[in-house]
């Protein structure tokens, strides 16, 4: 397939599923109806539904689902390993132990936007650690050395903020907001995001020229004028600040980012430059279509939208592993 029809298609696609989101949801609204007070703002009732319930829930959804599946692109064509990820470099658990902090001593129920913005300095000292671990010249390896010691860490603080919990419903409390979910989200969470979704995703989709570079080898990507210390800084903050601002609003939602990039690979070649846009429209329309489904399959459950992600990427990840076993033999 082309690309430019790739990436229209993924677009009418994105577009497809994020009027759908605006449509689907337990309150029976007519289409005519929802669109009209969507867009004019007439009926008070509709209006509240479409405006402060729909609309902030298909925006996280979009934003969230681009975020994840960019970050999964570039992280893969940073690393030259199909199997990365964006939680691999220890943001996702950095920004989740930030938010269970928030949750554990009272400052979520306190302060309205406390969780999130705990989750984001939980992303931002993430950064500080691996820059710090992995130093100024290190490589690939010493980067996902350095994440998995981070992720380790923040895993390790999460249960210990478990153990700590005073009673079943704080730590219940937890385990659900740890399940990842776009429900019950406003605009003001949408507000809070956007400026570090926007800015992530600027800096990701500025790495095209350095990830088709490093096709070649590190040595060669210099050879060709790639400063490899500054494309692994920018790869950091970009995922940093875009993942760190969807874990904090929408909880940890695993595998967008791993099973978007391998999906649409084979339809835009080798060139990894390719796959960030496209990665980052086929992870919004994967998180829209989940969230849509967790609404249908059960209207009257909370099920949550990490889960039904999980339940999905589970069998990809394993069919990958599958595939590069047979690949080596």
């Amino acid at each position: 397939m082309r690309y430019p029809v790739l990436l229209v298609a993924l677009s009418g696609l994105v577009v497809l599923l994020f009027a759908a989101s605006l449509l689907v949801g337990p309150a029976a609204l007519g289409l005519a109806d929802s669109l009209s007070a969507l867009v004019t703002g007439q009926g008070e009732a509709v209006v509240l539904v479409m405006r402060e319930i729909r609309l902030p829930r298909a925006l996280l959804g979009l934003m969230v689902g681009a975020v994840l599946g960019l970050s999964g692109a570039a992280m893969q064509g940073y690393l030259r390993n199909p199997l990365a990820e964006p939680g691999l470099v220890g943001v996702s658990s950095s920004a989740a132990l930030g938010a269970v902090i928030a949750l554990q001593t009272g400052l979520a129920a306190a302060f309205t936007l406390a969780l999130p913005v705990a989750a984001l300095a939980g992303a931002g000292l993430s950064v500080l650690l691996i820059l710090g671990l992995a130093g100024p010249r290190g490589g690939a390896l010493a980067l996902i050395l350095a994440g998995v010691a981070i992720s380790a860490l923040a895993a390790a603080g999460v249960a210990l903020v478990l153990n700590l919990s005073p009673n079943p419903f704080a730590a219940m409390e937890i385990v659900f907001w740890m399940m990842g979910s776009l429900a019950d989200r406003s605009m003001t969470h949408v507000a809070l995001a956007a400026p570090f979704v926007i800015a992530g995703m600027a800096l990701l989709l500025t790495l095209g020229r350095g990830l088709d570079a490093l096709t070649l080898g590190e040595d060669a990507a210099e050879a060709l004028g790639v400063r490899m210390s500054r494309l692994r800084l920018v790869l950091i903050l970009g995922t940093a600040m875009s993942v760190g601002a969807a874990v904090a609003v929408a909880g940890t939602v695993g595998f967008v980012g791993l099973v978007v990039p391998h999906i649409l690979r084979p339809l835009v070649g080798a060139r990894p430059s390719r796959l960030l846009l496209a990665s980052a429209l086929g992870g919004a329309a994967m998180l829209l279509a989940a969230d849509i489904a967790v609404r249908v399959i059960a209207p009257d459950r909370d099920l949550k939208l990490g889960v039904l992600t999980a339940i999905v990427g589970s069998p990809f990840f394993l069919h990958l592993i599958w595939r590069m076993r047979r690949l080596e033999a």
